[in-house]
């Protein structure tokens, strides 16, 4: 029998092929239920991630996610939402699946089980980066080879998994491990663990992203208004900020070329759009460092 815990039999879904939809509905939503408590538990260690993530940002570093089947899959989802969230450049998050973009879709036979692979994918690392190799089991070879390389890279080593047993936690700097139980079907950790997995790096990018100033109180604003949705959202985020009403906000946004800060600054302590890049430019791009620089804020 297999020690790791993501392929246990849960003794609590025995019966699930002979239940009504509703009940099958319930039981799902009762295991899942476990999987925020099970992340609380691991809080100080994801926040030791975060404080080294924006530590490495702050230097010039990135972030690169590594893994195999849908915890790769939820590397490469995390790290795609960060430009149009946080207004980053695409290759300041990064995810990296074992058998390449065409594993998002298909399945590639042995690619999670190629130490080599791992190792090699990882050359794009440099020693001011942070490496994130998430897995359920804890134990490819990819993944191995991801954080072997890593290693001699001199890069900042982060495990993201759902069992202690898993041999990558001794290879890491910082190991969350979220241990969610067996899922509703054997194995399937596409369930639960994917969904602790998805949650930890919802608060990795985000956490860091807050600590390096991608946002001014709960607000992105460095968003990047690329359709009606997000422009609608820039105008919003203007008009509270800097409380004006929505045709003024939509006329200074204009004004910036969209950008959210400037049009804060603009409105908000009557600068120049020159003026108000100058004091984001003095101020690191921090918007709330920028306005409490300015007496007239």
């Amino acid at each position: 029998m297999s020690d790791i815990i993501t392929e246990f039999r849960n003794e609590n879904t025995k019966d699930i092929d002979l239940l009504s939809t509703i009940d099958i509905v319930r039981k799902i939503n009762e295991e899942d239920q476990i999987v925020a408590r099970a992340v609380e538990d691991e809080s100080v260690n994801i926040a030791r991630a975060i404080d080294v993530i924006a530590k490495q940002f702050l230097i010039g570093g990135k972030l690169y996610y590594f893994g195999a089947g849908t915890s790769g899959r939820l590397g490469v989802l995390d790290a795609s939402e960060c430009p149009p969230t946080f207004g980053v450049s695409p290759d300041m998050v990064q995810g990296f699946i074992a058998g390449g973009d065409s594993a998002l879709r298909l399945s590639v036979e042995g690619a999670e089980d190629n130490f080599d692979l791992g190792a090699e994918d990882a050359q794009i690392l440099t020693e001011k980066d942070v490496c994130v190799a998430i897995s359920a089991s804890g134990n490819p070879k990819y993944l191995l080879g991801v954080l072997s390389e890593a290693d001699k890279i001199g890069a900042k080593t982060i495990a993201i998994t759902c069992n202690h047993k898993a041999a990558m936690l001794e290879e890491v700097g910082i190991a969350i491990c979220v241990e969610v139980g067996p899922e509703v079907i054997a194995g399937s950790s596409r369930m639960k663990a994917g969904t602790a997995q998805k949650m930890v790096l919802n608060m990795l990018t985000t956490g860091a992203m807050i600590k390096i100033g991608k946002t001014y109180e709960n607000f992105m604003i460095d968003l990047m208004p690329t359709n009606e949705k997000l422009k609608d959202r820039a105008i919003r985020i203007v008009s509270e900020i800097a409380q004006v009403n929505a045709s003024t906000a939509l006329k200074t946004l204009l004004e910036c070329n969209w950008k959210v800060k400037e049009a804060v600054l603009m409105l908000q302590c009557d600068l120049t759009l020159d003026e108000a890049k100058e004091t984001l430019r003095k101020n690191c791009g921090v918007l709330r460092r920028a306005l409490n620089s300015l007496t007239n804020c």
